[in-house]
């Protein structure tokens, strides 16, 4: 069977009794996690939704997103992952756009009252039918008048349920864009894009059912990489996964002694906030000698912080690289091999890997500093294309090629790195200026942080280099004596004539800083 849930059920037979999912003192076990997500199966079943049929779900980094994630693929249904930081009127959209049937919503916080915004949108969505709340005490009372919860649907309903057969090329799961640009789309993933994408974690990183990982899951399960590298990668092989939902570096340094976790995965400002959070009371030896894996994605991993983390943790970090629409890993750096700083790695077993000529589908040939041009991807990790848009799908898929809109270069081993995301590149005065690079020099200096730099417009140049800077604690440098020391760093094209020191940057909810937000 091609079911994605078989992940969960083949570990919950053979090893039911070990943890699957942490949660503070809670801790289930596999066979307990499998009969929770045979129960909301029970429930989609009861209420009439068929295989094939699309249902939302919007909850944190707690153990409900994977029994209601399992349990709508045990039923032969789609899952669709919602933002939790979703308002009433984008849930709407997504409801809408995914032609969702149910939709599962946590009740939130009062700082982030999610059922609240939930039931606004469920409400404006047409052919939405059904709406749970889910409490985290599932015996509570549903906070939305009229509603009913998790608890009360499913808690009376069998713990045994037959998994629908599905077919490997049916949708698992549709994943929402970040929609930078226009309006987000749902990229359509089989059942076996998802499951080889996860199933890869023995290549990448040497996964062992009979050494089970100790997976902190910090990155958000709405989103492609925590969902498929930490719970999915973790359940294919009988791994346990630590949740905290809400990345807070202290915290999570505090669950790596506790947990002794083995498997570390996250954007770089998490492993900037990592190191950042290190002092006395932090035995980071202790942490070293668990710390087996330490993998990174979602933007380019900066060289400085690269190197800091390997000095301090006595761990070299796998970078790797992908998009929901691959499932999302289309590189790693290979596990066991020496990485090369700055690199995402190769191509991952079964996948391809080209670079393309500006608005061309004709391949870049040369490799080297100066050979950039915009990745393509093709594989078993490609999605199906975005649902209900056959004009972007063809846009952006061509003969089993995916055109990822990220600009990179390859050397002469077959390695690939970032240069930029091709919408971030800046144009100044007919030059080419690529953001990352600057960063990179900017993290060099030793009064600096973090660093993000963004294209302005300007009357003759077309557009100016701007730095926003957060600044290490007690420095004193000034915006003008870095704009100074940049130019004697950079060509004379690439200096940011403008630095703005800032006591924090915007970020996507996946913890990427969001350059739209800057001016």
């Amino acid at each position: 069977m091609y079911n994605l849930s078989t992940l969960l059920e083949d570990s919950a037979r053979q090893h039911p009794d070990r943890d699957a999912v942490v949660l503070g003192d809670t801790r289930l076990s596999y066979a307990r996690v499998n009969a929770a997500a045979n129960q909301v199966a029970n429930l989609l079943k009861d209420r009439g939704i068929q295989p094939g049929d699309k249902v939302a779900l919007s909850c944190p980094n707690l153990p409900y997103f994977t029994i209601v994630y399992y349990g709508i693929l045990k039923a032969g249904a789609t899952v669709v992952p919602l933002n939790v930081l979703l308002k009433g009127r984008e849930v709407a959209y997504h409801l809408g756009d995914s032609e969702a049937k149910a939709y599962f919503c946590f009740e939130g916080t009062a700082d982030l009252p999610m059922a609240t915004e939930g039931y606004a949108g469920f409400q404006d969505a047409d052919g939405c039918e059904h709406f749970f709340v889910i409490t985290a005490d599932p015996s509570a009372d549903s906070p939305v008048e009229g509603t009913e919860t998790l608890g009360a649907a499913s808690g009376s309903l069998s713990p045994e349920f037959d998994t629908v057969e599905t077919d490997e090329d049916d949708t698992a799961v549709i994943l929402y864009t970040s929609g930078t640009t226009g309006q987000p789309k749902g990229a359509e993933l089989r059942h076996r894009n998802m499951r080889d994408n996860a199933l890869t974690g023995k290549d990448l990183f040497g996964a062992d059912p009979e050494k089970p990982d100790t997976y902190l899951c910090v990155l958000p399960l709405f989103h492609s990489f925590g969902q498929t590298v930490i719970q999915n990668g973790a359940f294919a092989f009988g791994g346990t996964v630590v949740m905290l939902p809400r990345f807070e570096a202290k915290a999570a340094l505090g669950l790596m002694a506790k947990e002794e976790v083995t498997f570390f995965a996250g954007v770089p400002t998490m492993y900037w906030g990592l190191l950042g959070a290190l002092d006395d009371s932090v035995d980071v030896k202790k942490l070293a000698a668990n710390l087996r894996v330490a993998a990174a994605g979602g933007s380019a991993l900066p060289v400085e912080v690269h190197k800091d983390f390997e000095k301090k943790f006595g761990v070299t970090i796998l970078e790797g690289y992908g998009l929901s629409e691959t499932s999302p890993v289309a590189s790693f750096s290979p596990y066991g091999q020496d990485v090369r700083v700055g690199s995402i790695g190769v191509p991952i077993p079964g996948v391809e890997m080209k670079l393309l000529k500006a608005d061309s589908w004709d391949e870049i040939d040369e490799t080297g500093e100066d050979a950039v041009g915009e990745i393509a991807i093709k594989g078993h990790n490609i999605m199906k294309g975005y649902y209900n848009r056959p004009d972007a799908t063809d846009e952006s898929i061509q003969d089993g090629w995916f055109r990822s809109g990220d600009l990179g270069r390859k050397d002469d081993d077959g390695w690939y790195y970032i240069v930029d995301r091709s919408k971030d590149m800046i144009i100044r005065g007919g030059f080419n200026v690529y953001p990352r690079e600057i960063e990179e020099v900017l993290l060099t200096h030793e009064d600096v942080s973090l660093a993000a730099v963004i294209g302005v417009p300007h009357e003759s140049h077309g557009e100016e280099i701007k730095a926003f800077v957060i600044l290490n604690d007690g420095a004193t440098v000034t915006p003008e004596e870095l704009v100074a020391w940049g130019k004697e760093q950079m060509a004379n094209y690439k200096y940011p004539r403008t630095v703005e020191i800032v006591p924090s940057l915007p970020m996507t909810a996946t913890g990427k800083i969001l350059k739209r937000e800057l001016s």
